[in-house]
């Protein structure tokens, strides 16, 4: 995710002398009660929450020690799985507490700088884009669909080499039962997919923007079945139980096998981006 550049910290020269660095985790124009941050846990052995103001903006921050967040040092740490989830499930509990109390624009994780000064100074020079952004966020959440094949992806009957009828096969019906099948199961996967676009391009229609990410391997879904589309969609809160009655219209609506699910409402970090605001009329799909 694109967000204020950081200004890395280093253990070196100058810098070594400095125990704290500051931690940015979002920007929002909502007020954050003070009560608030000081009951949401940061990273370890870091300060309490609290709030930096620029002008109309308020950054979220935490003082992080130099010693764990240096750059050398936080590389070691995000080589491991164990600290990257540390470091996530933190960053994450401060993107929350700030968006349950308005629109804010998270931040990408371990976005540092020197000071409070170099983190205000960053955020006010792109005061303009920002507050696009929170307008564009506002009263707005992000909902994930993805859509599966419904049935197994591949049979091994014919690959195996036996006859449907358990006997064995000659040479030339094992290639015409194999050639078979994979255009059956080709068919079947494009007009598959065919329908996963289907209910894309209806979804979108109850959603102000709508992205699509990567689909995820089989190995990372934990399914034997192929992941057709992976997709996110900002939706107005006003829209939210028209665009899940959408979710749930158009699954089998054609006959097509195909299992759709959805997960939501997140904050929207999928359209959280500063280079988006530049181009939102290819992003909008408004109704």
């Amino acid at each position: 995710m694109t967000g204020v550049p950081a200004d890395r910290p280093t253990v070196t020269g100058q810098d070594a002398s400095r125990p704290w660095v500051t931690c940015l985790f979002a920007v929002t124009d909502t007020p954050v009660p003070d009560g608030v941050l000081a009951v949401t846990p940061g990273h370890d052995g870091g300060g309490p929450l609290r709030i930096l103001e620029a002008g109309p903006l308020r950054l979220v921050v935490q003082d992080v020690p130099v010693a764990a967040f240096g750059e050398e040092a936080l590389a070691r740490r995000l080589d491991r799985p164990d600290e990257l989830e540390r470091c996530a499930r933190a960053h994450h509990r401060a993107v929350e507490t700030a968006a349950r109390e308005g629109a804010a624009v998270p931040l990408p994780m371990a976005t540092l700088y020197l000071d409070d000064h170099n983190a205000v100074r960053a955020v006010t020079a792109r005061e303009a884009p920002l507050r696009t952004l929170l307008d564009r966020l506002r009263d707005r959440s992000e909902w994930a669909v993805k859509v599966y094949c419904a049935g197994p992806a591949r049979t091994s009957g014919a690959a195996s080499g036996v006859a449907g009828d358990g006997g064995p096969a000659d040479g030339r019906s094992y290639l015409s039962r194999v050639s078979t099948r994979r255009r059956t199961e080709r068919e079947a996967r494009e007009t598959a997919l065919a329908r996963a676009h289907a209910v894309d391009r209806e979804l979108r229609r109850y959603a102000v923007a709508a992205t699509r990410h990567r689909p995820q391997s089989e190995q990372l879904t934990g399914r034997s079945v192929p992941q057709l589309l992976n997709a996110a969609y900002l939706v107005d809160d006003g829209r939210r139980a028209d665009f899940l009655e959408a979710v749930r219209r158009p699954a089998l609506a054609d006959g097509t096998a195909v299992e759709i699910t959805l997960s939501g409402p997140w904050i929207p970090y999928s359209f959280a981006r500063l280079d988006e605001v530049a181009c939102d009329a290819r992003e909008e799909v408004r109704a």
